[in-house]
């Protein structure tokens, strides 16, 4: 699979890589950083990023804001990190000569003429560490050390710093292999982890007022008000998705966030053991079975979310080694 990607790669000029839309570290990591090995073996080739600047992410890497191109029939469309269509983020990405897919969430939905899925991987970029180190045995490949850096980046945002139960001995392989390259890995985690006074004083009020059930759900709404008074977009508030994730007796969590320009909820769901992406399903959404998202088109779907997971937290029965 790793080879049929590269020869797919080495047969275009031109090359068009996506991700999912309100990206992470992962989506932006495993695009951008698939893009550096390219333009560094093949620097001749024309290699766009697509997708909705994230003023949040420019620490890692910036999109191509300066096109209004979409692919044609002569050019690869690469989507990295991306479980469905609906999820992809910029136009197109249905248009060119070829599509693949790389991702390691469950599968949503089936696309692309090669469709590389590990379920496995803690993160797309974990899948790229492999990509980069086939290309570097079999195709001589050069891995620079900003490629390094951002598939680093995207291994350590999707394990919690190698805190998650998806880190496996091939992930810190893969870490290690990364390490070896020429980039700060320390300045790189202060620059993930540094928060904004608004942030720091935000995540205070979400400590304050989250609920925790009996049954160990714990849930906190984010009402427009609050966004408003801590000038903070829907985005940003993602920040403090962990902040009360080491309560004692908390199984599962999940954020409600009021988005008044799509006048909906976002929904934000994590666990600790619980299976929380059949909820996800339910509800426009998806993801893994500890980290998910969805949408709630109102109040009262977002109360018929928590019942789901309340009731999913009430049935969970810890193993003794938890």
């Amino acid at each position: 699979m790793k080879q049929q990607i590269i020869k797919a790669i080495e047969a275009y000029q031109v090359i068009y890589i996506y991700r999912h839309e309100r990206p992470d570290p992962d989506a932006i990591g495993s695009q951008a950083g698939l893009a550096a090995l390219i333009k560094a073996n093949y620097p001749e080739k024309q290699v766009v990023l697509m997708g909705e600047d994230d003023e949040s992410m420019h620490f890692l890497a910036r999109m191509n804001k300066d096109t209004d191109e979409k692919p044609s029939g002569d050019a690869l469309v690469i989507v990295c990190d991306t479980a469905n269509t609906e999820r992809i983020d910029g136009e197109g990405s249905e248009d060119g000569g070829k599509r693949i897919k790389i991702d390691h969430h469950p599968e949503v939905e089936s696309y692309g003429d090669i469709s590389w899925v590990q379920t496995e991987s803690s993160s797309t970029c974990e899948m790229l560490v492999g990509l980069a180190l086939e290309g570097e045995s079999v195709f001589k490949w050069q891995i620079p050390a900003d490629a390094a850096r951002l598939l680093y980046a995207g291994i350590v945002g999707d394990t919690g710093r190698f805190q998650f139960s998806n880190t496996t001995p091939e992930t810190l392989r893969c870490a290690a292999e990364m390490l070896e390259y020429d980039f700060d890995a320390a300045e790189l985690i202060t620059r993930f982890y540094k928060s904004e006074e608004k942030l720091v004083r935000f995540r205070g009020e979400v400590l304050t007022n989250f609920t925790l059930t009996g049954n160990g759900l714990g849930y906190m709404y984010i009402t427009n008000d609050m966004l408003e008074r801590y000038r903070l977009t829907v985005n940003e508030s993602s920040a403090v998705i962990n902040s009360f994730s080491d309560t004692e007796g908390l199984k599962a969590w999940v954020f409600f966030v009021e988005d008044t320009e799509n006048q909906n909820y976002r929904v934000r769901l994590r666990s600790k053991g619980p299976v929380i992406n059949e909820v996800a399903q339910n509800h426009n959404g998806g993801g893994h079975p500890m980290a998910s998202g969805a949408k709630a088109k109102d109040k009262k779907e977002t109360e018929d979310i928590l019942e789901e997971l309340d009731m999913l937290c009430k049935s969970y029965k810890e193993t003794p080694d938890k």
